[in-house]
């Protein structure tokens, strides 16, 4: 009898992922040529992508001032964002879902959502300005980190329903340091939920610069989950739009998650309350400035034979008649009647919750005089 030749044992480690959206890219992040013609982002597409970009850089502004004439009590400005919040909104379906975090204002506007009503929110007048369900669009979340367990489990149930539905969930660097992304980075890639990560990686967790954050590169991490990732030029709107819109794909054929690590620059404070110059100088700012992503957008238009000056004339005059529509919408805005936390918690409201309700708008209401009184 011939002797048996058993295979040498394993080492435990698996073979590498699979991503060939890696490939497309170059080790800056951006497009290859190859790239460019998989993705067949089209001329119209790359105005979209300008036009709205110039349009969420005029509301940020609008946003600041308002917020220094002390009509907000916060705002956390956008500028350096605005490549990755409209190239990953505008490249998914709108039957997808995006779970947004604070900063996420340029994504909203792609989803149709008034800005005007988003700033009431910081204005201290409501809790909820929009009904998710209506924009396929969570509530902005203030504490770091918690809408990733969100998105994870709701893509959870949209996979457990037999939906081809993607769901993105946006975050900054720092979130990346809290259990909860972990935890929801664990939950995906075991259970192959569809969703895409995109962490925006600004650099700065406040005032913590990313070199004392994060050991090694936050788009490596998702190999350790047992799903791919790629880092992506983070001013270049077309290679983010490209990209999402690949991993979205991938997650709606039941491949399971991808990470994004949209790799970038906050050029501006972390919000209103923060004095960025206190730990970086303007020298640092400088490389940053000239990565500006509304004029690569605008240079790669040019060399497409795609642009002109009224095209772009267009874009600003409907960025500033929507900055004077959201500050007049602000400005007029009321607050909710207090029992309007209850509208938004269920689809269909349990008796109990309406009980409830009901006894809390009968004490809010005036006792009515008696009689001779």
């Amino acid at each position: 009898m011939a002797d048996t030749i058993s295979a040498p044992p394993t080492t435990g480690r698996k073979a590498p992922l699979n991503n060939p959206i890696a490939r497309l890219l170059t080790p800056e992040g951006t497009l290859t040529e190859e790239g460019e013609r998989v993705a067949a982002v089209s001329d119209a597409t790359l105005r979209d992508l300008y036009r709205l970009m110039v349009v969420m850089r005029r509301l940020d502004q609008e946003g600041l001032n308002l917020q220094r004439q002390g009509e907000l009590g916060l705002w956390g400005p956008t500028l350096g964002h605005e490549a990755a919040q409209i190239g990953a909104a505008l490249a998914l379906r709108e039957t997808d879902w995006i779970f947004p975090y604070y900063r996420d204002f340029g994504m909203a506007i792609v989803r149709g959502i008034d800005p005007g009503q988003i700033l009431t929110v910081f204005r201290g007048l409501r809790h909820g300005a929009w009904n998710p369900q209506q924009y396929r669009f969570g509530p902005f979340v203030i504490p770091v980190g918690t809408q990733i367990p969100h998105a994870v489990g709701y893509a959870l149930g949209c996979k457990l329903d037999h939906e081809q539905t993607a769901v993105l969930v946006g975050f900054g660097e720092g979130a990346t340091s809290t259990g909860d992304w972990h935890e929801a980075m664990n939950f995906a890639g075991v259970f192959k939920a569809p969703v895409v990560f995109l962490c925006q990686n600004n650099q700065w967790a406040i005032s913590v610069p990313i070199s004392e954050q994060v050991a090694g590169r936050i788009v490596d991490r998702a190999a350790g989950y047992g799903f791919p990732g790629v880092r992506v030029d983070g001013a270049d709107a077309l290679a983010i739009y490209a990209v999402t819109q690949m991993a979205a794909d991938h997650a709606r054929r039941g491949d399971g998650p991808y990470l994004i690590e949209a790799f970038s620059y906050r050029l501006g404070p972390h919000t209103t309350s923060d004095d960025p110059t206190r730990y970086r100088t303007e020298e640092e700012l400088a490389p940053w400035r000239a990565h500006d992503p509304i004029v690569r957008a605008a240079e790669r238009l040019r060399q497409r034979g795609a642009w002109d000056d009224t095209f772009a004339q267009a874009c600003q005059a409907e960025a500033d008649e929507r900055a004077t529509q959201m500050r007049q919408t602000l400005i007029a805005a009321t607050p909710d009647h207090p029992a309007s936390v209850f509208d938004l918690v269920y689809a269909n409201p349990p008796q109990s919750l309406l009980r409830e309700r009901d006894a809390f708008v009968a004490e809010l209401a005036p006792e009515t005089p008696q009689e001779g009184h």
